[in-house]
């Protein structure tokens, strides 16, 4: 394969958009605290993150993204993993756009951390397509220029006169002498990457973008091509299982080999301070052969559902501000008062594929195949665990049966080091999914406590929501980024009022839980949600105003208010949202703005003999800017209303004598296709630049089907998720 080898003329330019966690934040954080105040500087950064699309650009050379070949196939290196959200699809059409090619000739691979492709967020945050949408084009761009300049100095030309179109370089006095991309590689022997970016071509000149285009992943996934976390297979590969404790929080205080080393198939036995785990010939003689360890366990507390939502309560006036317009706490004491509580449990990501990974430590290298979200923070983790150079660990990230947050953690890849550094052999630990339920994290589980005061015109004139919850981006971070911040900014997101109120104030309040908790999709958003917009149709009841008129009347006049004028308006008109309603059935209203995408949705909902809520059919109006590929948008937002469904009428964990009830499918039952409603979906985003989408369309749903049975029964449902009386 001929291979373009950039010789870099300058340092590759890093330009960052968003606010980074990390060192920085923590430095500016304490440098704020000093000239105004700790309370004034969590403000100042949670002002700076509200809303904002978290870091995950990454900045490399065009070697470094690209492979020419002789047959002119052009291969596009991927940091970013594809787990059915589509994303190779929609980075390939934003490489062909600049690099002039035909979408036939891009092929997609997904690189390894040997590449070079350093990408220190993963795949998360809804990132993924507006982080690289910059950075992607500037390298294929630059690539494509490179390809003019050399041609062009072939034939004696100026560089105007080399013309790229279709993977070719034509000469502009004499259009039938060409070359191809590889004919142009083949040939060249020294590459200078140009001083300054090349000029991007305008949204008007789009080819690819804004077009629906095939996915690249679906025909390996259709013909069992697609390798998954458990699909891994090499020379020698054995398999591995480790001891899980009985309850929550219990500790390995000993452990010994016992008769586990006797047993059918057993090719090495870990028993160690910690840690136990068999490797074995097959996963069924690794897990039978557990049974044959000698352990014992310091039990932790009788964890009980109680003791969840007891700590998960909001305690008036305390945690950290998030948001304060005006005097909140001043105009909260006039006019007529409102308060509501809502509460959302925890929740399992119950991604189809649990987590899987082969890792094979060798005496000079590393190398692993594993499902994670997060392939650099994956290689630095194993790297720290077995003591080697992070530059002499490889983590290649398969395809994800799911992942929403979980697989930016992956343990089994941890565990399958220990075991292989122990056995001398390649080695595949794949969770089943009791373990999955019952060791895993969970989404935290949430309190909100809102106020507002309304005028004598109806009018809110100021709001205030205290929100609980437990650790969502914390358990991912250094514990500097909690003393700095205070409060997890992974649980407050959509925590903020969007409305143009003169007085609000919003307060995310930290609770530290005898549970493990984490990122799930959207974070905190979909409980954020559900009790914001849950209380503006409250305080739309109150102030006799019908929902719609009541949300418009209470927007601005700047550009994202008007965004989100345009989204309510869109989807209440395709929703039907002024006709009245079949006879039986009810429509709700719900909105959010997230990582700067506005969603807005209308529930049609029924109920069925015995009390069964039917939701007909479920619109949505989407602005996520500049859209890519209108077809993944649509079914990232189809994928996400159906999640959020399951969550607001089935979803929880819950917790009995230190132990997770549910071990299987059968005790957390998920939304189901029979149940699944028409789901219609407008997108109204226009722009230069596109956000994210993979998250936002969660926020409204528990809302919007909330809203939507107060209208038909008269009950206002504060709680997830949503059981009927009776």
């Amino acid at each position: 394969m001929s291979e373009v080898s950039a010789r870099t003329g300058r340092r590759w330019r890093v330009s960052r958009r968003g606010f980074l966690i990390g060192a920085g934040v923590a430095g500016s954080g304490l440098a704020l605290g000093i000239f105004y105040g700790i309370p004034e500087a969590r403000l100042a950064i949670a002002r700076s993150l509200d809303n904002s699309a978290a870091p995950g650009r990454v900045e490399a050379p065009p070697d470094v993204w690209f492979e020419i070949s002789p047959a002119d196939r052009i291969t596009l290196y991927l940091p970013k993993v594809e787990m059915g959200q589509g994303v190779h699809t929609a980075l390939a059409q934003i490489a062909a756009e600049e690099l002039e090619v035909e979408w036939g000739q891009l092929g997609v691979v997904q690189a390894s951390t040997a590449r070079g492709l350093r990408d220190r967020t993963g795949t998360a945050s809804s990132n993924t397509v507006s982080s690289l949408f910059i950075p992607l084009r500037e390298a294929a761009a630059t690539l494509r220029e490179m390809l003019r300049a050399e041609a062009a100095r072939r034939w004696g030309l100026e560089l105007h006169q080399a013309v790229a179109m279709d993977g070719v370089i034509f000469r502009s006095d004499r259009p039938s002498e060409r070359l191809t991309y590889s004919q142009v590689v083949e040939g060249a022997t020294d590459w200078e990457v140009p001083e300054d970016a090349p000029q991007l071509k305008p949204v008007r000149e789009f080819r690819y973008i804004g077009r629906s285009m095939a996915r690249l992943d679906l025909p390996d996934k259709l013909t069992g091509r697609a390798v998954y976390g458990f699909d891994v297979r090499v020379p020698g590969m054995v398999y591995g299982a480790v001891a899980r404790p009985p309850r929550l929080n219990s500790r390995l205080k000993r452990a010994a080999v016992g008769r586990a080393a006797e047993q059918p198939g057993v090719v090495s036995v870990v028993a160690e301070e910690a840690f136990a785990g068999i490797v074995a010939t097959s996963r069924k003689e690794a897990y039978d052969a557990l049974e044959g360890l000698e352990l014992e366990w310091e039990e932790g507390g009788g964890v009980d559902q109680a003791d969840i939502i007891r700590l998960t309560t909001v305690q008036d006036g305390k945690g950290v501000v998030i948001q304060r317009e005006g005097r909140p706490a001043a105009a909260l004491r006039r006019g007529r008062i409102v308060e509501a509580e809502y509460r959302t449990p925890m929740a399992a990501h119950a991604h189809l594929e649990p987590q899987a990974a082969m890792v094979d430590v060798r005496p000079d290298k590393v190398v692993a195949q594993v499902a994670t979200q997060s392939p650099d923070a994956m290689r630095d983790a194993l790297a720290e665990l077995l003591g080697r150079p992070k530059e002499r660990v490889e983590v290649t990230a398969t395809y994800l049966g799911g992942g929403f947050g979980r697989k930016l953690v992956v343990e089994s890849a941890l565990e399958a080091a220990r075991l292989s550094a122990a056995s001398g052999r390649p080695v595949h630990v794949g969770w089943n999914r009791t373990e999955e339920f019952r060791h895993g994290s969970f989404r935290p589980p949430t309190h909100h406590v809102l106020r507002a005061s309304l005028g004598a015109g109806g009018a809110i004139q100021a709001m205030e929501h205290q929100l609980a919850s437990g650790d969502v981006a914390f358990s991912l971070l250094p514990a500097v980024a909690a003393v700095v911040m205070g409060a997890d900014f992974g649980a407050w997101r959509g925590a903020t009022i969007p409305y143009q109120i003169p007085h609000r104030r919003a307060r995310s309040q930290r609770v530290e839980l005898p549970v493990s908790t984490t990122w799930w999709r959207g974070l905190g958003l979909l409980a954020n949600t559900f009790a914001i917009e849950s209380f503006m149709d409250e305080l739309a009841v109150e102030s006799g105003e019908e929902p719609l008129t009541f949300r418009l009347n209470h927007l601005g006049e700047d550009e994202l208010s008007e965004r989100i004028r345009r989204a309510l308006i869109v989807a209440a008109e395709a929703s039907g949202w002024g006709e009245r309603p079949s006879e039986g059935r009810a429509r709700g209203l719900a909105c959010c703005i997230d990582v700067n995408t506005v969603v807005a949705q209308v529930a049609e909902v029924s109920l069925e003999p015995r009390g069964r809520v039917r939701v007909h059919r479920m619109t949505a109006a989407v602005d996520p800017g500049l859209v890519i590929n209108p077809d993944g948008v649509r079914a990232q937002t189809q994928g996400a209303i159906v999640m959020g469904l399951s969550s607001t009428f089935l979803e929880r964990v819950m917790i009995r004598d230190g132990r997770v009830e549910a071990g299987n499918f059968d005790r957390y039952p998920l939304f189901t296709m029979a149940e699944t409603p028409e789901i219609d979906v407008h997108l109204t985003g226009t722009g230069s630049e596109p956000y994210g989408v993979g998250e936002p369309p969660i926020g409204p749903v528990a809302a919007a089907v909330a809203n939507a049975l107060f209208a038909l029964t008269g009950e206002r449902f504060r709680e997830l998720p949503l059981v009927l009386e009776g």
